[in-house]
């Protein structure tokens, strides 16, 4: 049934802008919107897989609005020369005038400017208008032509939103992740870090929660709760069979997971969906300057789910010995990969000094663990491509919502000025947080992030109103979102344990979300402002 209602909304959605006409968007816009209607209803209902329908975005841009699809294709705008009748008086076809009164001026470039003009006679086939300052003697003679407030891009601006720079910044940390898990590097950092914590059940909770946020950081949110869960279950073992401490060691994984994966932009896709939003309006936030503006809050809100879980769930033991042994693998490869993980966090964590991008340095990264063989043809091919591919996906429908004006379109739907700067802010961090409560976080970021980015670059809010604060707002939202087993794969590992149920992962969840957002916005006024431009 889910799968039917997605194909049909997709299929409603995808039609509608060809039968209706909304005003004030181009031909052009109408076929963006069809698209991204079309995604939305799939990426949220999942009739085909989330990474399938960021190809078919990708597909459809290519097909329908590039300059060799079969809409643009050999396509060129008819043109009409301006009859001039008198001084600043010209004689037009009807049907080069807007019901706005504007005429669309052509350049060089074949691009279309509009320009308000003013009647001063008209008939049936014609009409006499007055304008000044005009800069072309040719304008377009029929105002609902298809290249109308839009120049068709080449197909392979489509195809490089799969190998954007973003899109390297991931693969590197996806590919680094993967290798250290090879040689147990993930996990002997987990052993070095817990020991120091003790054996009262208070500090292995906040111990549990801080190794798995500084792991996330730096790999895949599941993948780091995975590795950590195969930690807790000793400790688990250890507990009596009734103690609700047991909820505690078991929500500290997906949680700290969750909340760690903010700190850094390799931490949770979102972060990259953001990130690559801004780009294509060359606004770019170093590495560094990232963890300058999310570590600050992820600390503070390690420690409210820490005293939250233990005022929540608290111990009946008052201390238990946490049984972990092993050692740090000393081969050639194992040493090599030391190396290039403690240059590229160096490199990353400092790129505001040395001014090499955090893309660059993720791809000598991926070329280093290549080239020394520490990793192999069998390790690239567990990279999870399908999630670059989900990235990549809303690369492109940024690309076709700033091309076509939809975005700009959608912009001017909602009286955004009335709302002020916070509270389009708090809007999008509760919109982000609502619905990625029951999507994927990804997916959230996906269908958003391009229109917080529009939003703000279409300037309807102001000059003060700074698009990178807005997408930054939107895209941490999205991982506050942990109520639910469905909100993060985290959450359902931790529930597919038996240990904890929908009802005591929400006593949890729910609150960290909400003070969370109520925290981030506080950032969002006071702190980040002094960081982002």
């Amino acid at each position: 049934m889910r799968k039917i209602l997605g194909f049909s909304l997709g299929f409603i959605g995808f039609v509608l802008p060809f039968i209706f006409k909304f005003e004030g968007l181009s031909f052009a816009g109408h076929i963006g919107l069809s698209i991204f209607l079309l995604a939305a209803m799939f990426w949220l209902f999942e009739p085909i897989p989330i990474y399938g329908t960021s190809l078919l975005v990708i597909s459809l841009g290519v097909l329908l609005l590039s300059s060799q699809g079969v809409l643009y294709m050999n396509s060129s705008l008819p043109t009409v020369d301006l009859i001039q009748k008198g001084n600043n008086i010209y004689q037009i076809p009807r049907k080069a005038l807007t019901n706005k009164n504007e005429i669309y001026l052509i350049n060089d470039k074949k691009e279309t400017t509009p320009i308000k003009v003013e009647i001063v006679e008209e008939n049936e086939s014609s009409v006499i208008i007055k304008a000044e300052n005009l800069s072309s003697t040719k304008i377009c003679s029929n105002v609902e032509h298809k290249l109308v407030g839009y120049k068709p891009n080449s197909y392979t601006e489509y195809f490089y939103s799969l190998a954007n720079s973003i899109i390297m910044l991931f693969l590197g940390g996806l590919l680094l992740a993967d290798a250290a898990t090879k040689y147990n590097l993930d996990k002997n950092i987990t052993r070095a870090i817990l020991k120091p914590f003790g054996y009262k059940p208070s500090m292995i909770t906040l111990g549990l929660l801080s190794v798995t946020a500084i792991v996330s950081a730096f790999m895949s949110n599941t993948a780091a709760t995975a590795m950590m869960m195969t930690v807790v279950l000793p400790i688990i073992a250890q507990l009596e069979f009734d103690d609700p401490f047991k909820k505690a060691v078991v929500l500290a994984i997906p949680f700290g997971a969750n909340l760690g994966g903010i700190a850094t932009p390799v931490g949770t896709p979102p972060n990259a969906v953001v990130l690559a939003a801004l780009s294509k309006q060359n606004i770019f936030i170093p590495f560094g300057t990232w963890i300058a503006l999310a570590l600050p809050l992820v600390i503070i809100m390690v420690l409210f789910a820490w005293w939250l879980m233990l005022k929540t769930f608290p111990p009946k033991i008052d201390k238990f010995e946490l049984k972990m042994t092993g050692s740090f693998d000393k081969s050639s490869k194992a040493i090599t990969l030391y190396v290039i993980f403690v240059i590229t966090v160096l490199l990353w964590t400092t790129e505001a000094l040395h001014g090499i991008s955090a893309n660059m340095v993720a791809f000598f990264t991926v070329t280093a663990l290549v080239i020394t063989n520490v990793v192999d043809v069998k390790d690239i091919r567990n990279i999870p491509w399908e999630v670059l591919w989900l990235v990549a996906g809303g690369i492109a429908m940024d690309i076709i919502m700033r091309n076509t004006g939809l975005g700009n379109w959608l912009v001017s739907r909602v009286a955004w000025t009335h709302l002020g700067s916070m509270g389009v802010l708090t809007a999008f961090a509760l919109v982000g947080i609502i619905l990625s409560t029951f999507l994927s976080h990804t997916v959230t970021a996906t269908i958003l992030a391009p229109l917080a980015v529009g939003i703000g670059v279409a300037g309807n809010l102001g000059e003060g109103f700074s698009v990178s604060l807005g997408a930054v707002v939107l895209g941490i939202a999205t991982s506050f979102a942990m109520a639910l087993p469905i909100s993060t794969p985290p959450n359902a590992i931790a529930v597919s344990t038996g240990l904890i149920d929908t009802k005591g992962m929400l006593k949890v969840g729910l609150p960290i979300g909400i003070v969370g957002i109520i925290l981030m916005l506080i950032f969002a006024k006071f702190y980040w402002p002094l960081i982002l431009n």
